[in-house]
């Protein structure tokens, strides 16, 4: 479980209704815009087609697709957490993550990297638009263990889809073992069984949380034994959220801190991620991680080692499916984090 004091980068949606797009734009082109906004009017990257298809080539989606109908959300969902890594690399190679959304889909779709919340989530509300689903945004505040409550910030962004007369709350970007493969029902106290373990959401007052039951870790490594990236806890609670709708707007002054703060988890750490059909990979740091689910009937399987420096362009390439990042230096300073 994660536990840093404010947890997820922000993830932010940038509409492509007329309207929004023209209030980003003319912040980002402010002289004095933070430089989670500013981008340069001249990259061609901002001016490329963005094409259905391209992102379901990313995905490896080949449909067929006729109507956005359940099936088909669960597959596109599933898809992409098992493409696009959950990661924050530009931050330690020298760049920012941006808000633009043809400069998302250019990184995470023409350049097959990953991203953060407030791109790969972004990417994902893009798809649903295009795909047809009626689908609304909202804020979540990401829980603190060693404060027992909920980020002051609301600073983590998923999207509540409705189809067929029910609703349904996707998360393409929490990463590592909370991360959900297939969209929740949006029903209060149901079991809902996924790959990580047991999740549900609670409603009380108006506010849902997300908590996940997990196996007991199974770690043979034994410098990694007692490792703080080693979460024993059997129930997690994850985040809390409102079905408030949300503007991108409204996660601007969460994007610059997740970026810029010095006691971020995302400028303390680096972090990639990345979801496989029997668990999921990691790099924090330097350390790498390979997790098996269910490997035994209540144990998930870590195996962990420690890579040096001139293993991460080979790791993020043959583990993650990523280009090399040029300029990365990795991270790990004592700022509370689990797979």
């Amino acid at each position: 479980m994660r536990c840093s004091c404010e947890h997820l980068s922000v993830c932010v949606c940038v509409c492509v209704i007329g309207s929004s797009v023209t209030a980003v734009t003319a912040t980002s082109q402010s002289r004095s815009a933070p430089l989670y906004l500013q981008k340069t009017p001249e990259d061609p990257a901002l001016q490329c087609r963005m094409d259905l298809q391209d992102y379901f080539q990313r995905i490896g989606f080949s449909g067929p697709f006729e109507k956005p109908d359940l099936a088909t959300l669960q597959l596109v969902h599933r898809l992409h957490v098992l493409s696009i890594p959950f990661e924050n690399l530009s931050l330690h190679s020298g760049q920012q993550n941006s808000m633009e959304l043809p400069l998302v889909f250019n990184k995470l779709v023409r350049q097959r990297r990953g991203g953060w919340c407030c791109e790969s989530n972004l990417l994902f509300s893009w798809a649903l638009g295009q795909m047809g689903y009626a689908h609304t945004m909202l804020g979540a505040r990401v829980h603190q263990p060693q404060q027992q409550d909920f980020s002051a910030r609301e600073g983590h962004l998923i999207n509540r889809v409705d189809v067929a007369g029910r609703s349904y709350i996707t998360d393409v970007s929490f990463g590592v073992s909370c991360q959900i493969w297939e969209p929740l029902e949006l029903t209060s106290g149901k079991e809902q069984p996924q790959a990580a373990g047991m999740f549900r959401l609670k409603e009380d007052h108006a506010t849902w949380v997300l908590e996940k039951t997990s196996r007991t870790p199974l770690v043979p490594n034994e410098a990694f034994a007692t490792s703080s990236l080693v979460d024993r806890s059997r129930t997690r609670v994850i985040y809390c959220f409102t079905l408030e709708p949300r503007r991108p707007e409204d996660f601007h002054a969460a994007a610059q801190f997740y970026q810029t703060a010095p006691d971020s988890l995302f400028t303390n750490k680096s972090i990639c991620s990345l979801q496989t059909p029997t668990g999921f990979r990691a790099l924090i740091g330097w350390v790498y991680s390979e997790v098996t689910f269910g490997y035994q009937e209540e144990f998930d399987l870590m195996e962990m080692r420690n890579i040096t420096d001139a293993e991460v362009q080979d790791v993020l390439r043959e583990k993650f499916g990523m280009p090399p990042v040029h300029n990365l230096k990795l991270k790990s300073e004592k700022v509370c984090y689990s797979l």
